[in-house]
This record gives C-alpha cells, structure tokens and sequence, in this order.
C-alpha cells in the first residue's frame, strides 16, 4: 500500500517540476524581449543558464529519467555501429550518382516523347 503512495507523491512532484520548467522557459522567453535593450551576450547567457537549469530540473522527473536512459541507451546503439569504409562510401556515392543521371535522362526521354505524341494529337 505504501508503494503505492509513493508512486502518487512522485507523480505529483513531476508535476511541480513540469510546471517549473514551464515557467523558467516562460520566464526566460519574457525575459529576453522585456531586456532586449541589454546587450545580446549577457541576455544570451541568462537564456542558457535559465535552460541548463529547466533541463536540470526536466532530467528529475520520471519522464526526464526515462529520456535520460534512452540517450544513454542510443549512445550506446552508436557504438556498435559497422561504419563504412571511404572506398566503400564512394562507391556508393558514385552509384547514386550514375543511377540519378540515367533515371534524369530516362525521364527527360519518357517526357520530350510525350510531349511530342501530345502536341501532335494537338495540331
């Protein structure tokens, strides 16, 4: 029964820190236009710390966590990742290559054709 209390208090809490991140972006949005007279670095710099610290408190909340793990996780996925090598990667570009021009041609052939069939049942 008490795990289940837990579970409501920390849904709740995640919401203050929703509607505290909301407001430190909203905040930040406000700032920037009600400052816009100051000059560009120091409002640039209060828009990253203002951020830093709404992620900081967004990474808190059990969505924030999941999402944290889910980069770790694709970090991960990188990792093992085969990349190809360059001879491999230009040979592929060099394919890509040749196929979009024999299909430009094919389709620039596939059109004057028509075109031409069309402007003679035209005339």
């Amino acid at each position: 029964m008490s795990g289940k209390t837990d579970v409501e208090n920390v849904s709740r809490l995640d919401g203050l820190k929703w509607l505290v991140v909301a407001i430190l972006v909203a905040g930040g949005a406000y700032g920037n236009s009600y400052f816009a007279g100051e000059s560009i670095l120091y409002r640039a710099i209060a828009l990253v710390a203002l951020a830093a610290v709404a992620i900081f408190v967004a990474l808190q909340t059990e969505k924030g966590q999941a999402f944290w793990g889910l980069l770790r996780d694709a970090k991960a996925e990188v990792r093992k990742v085969v990349w190809p090598t360059r001879q491999e990667t230009v040979q592929t570009t060099v394919i890509v290559v040749l196929v979009v021009l024999l299909m430009s041609l094919v389709l620039w052939g596939l059109d004057s054709l028509l075109g031409w069939i069309v402007s003679s049942l035209i005339r």
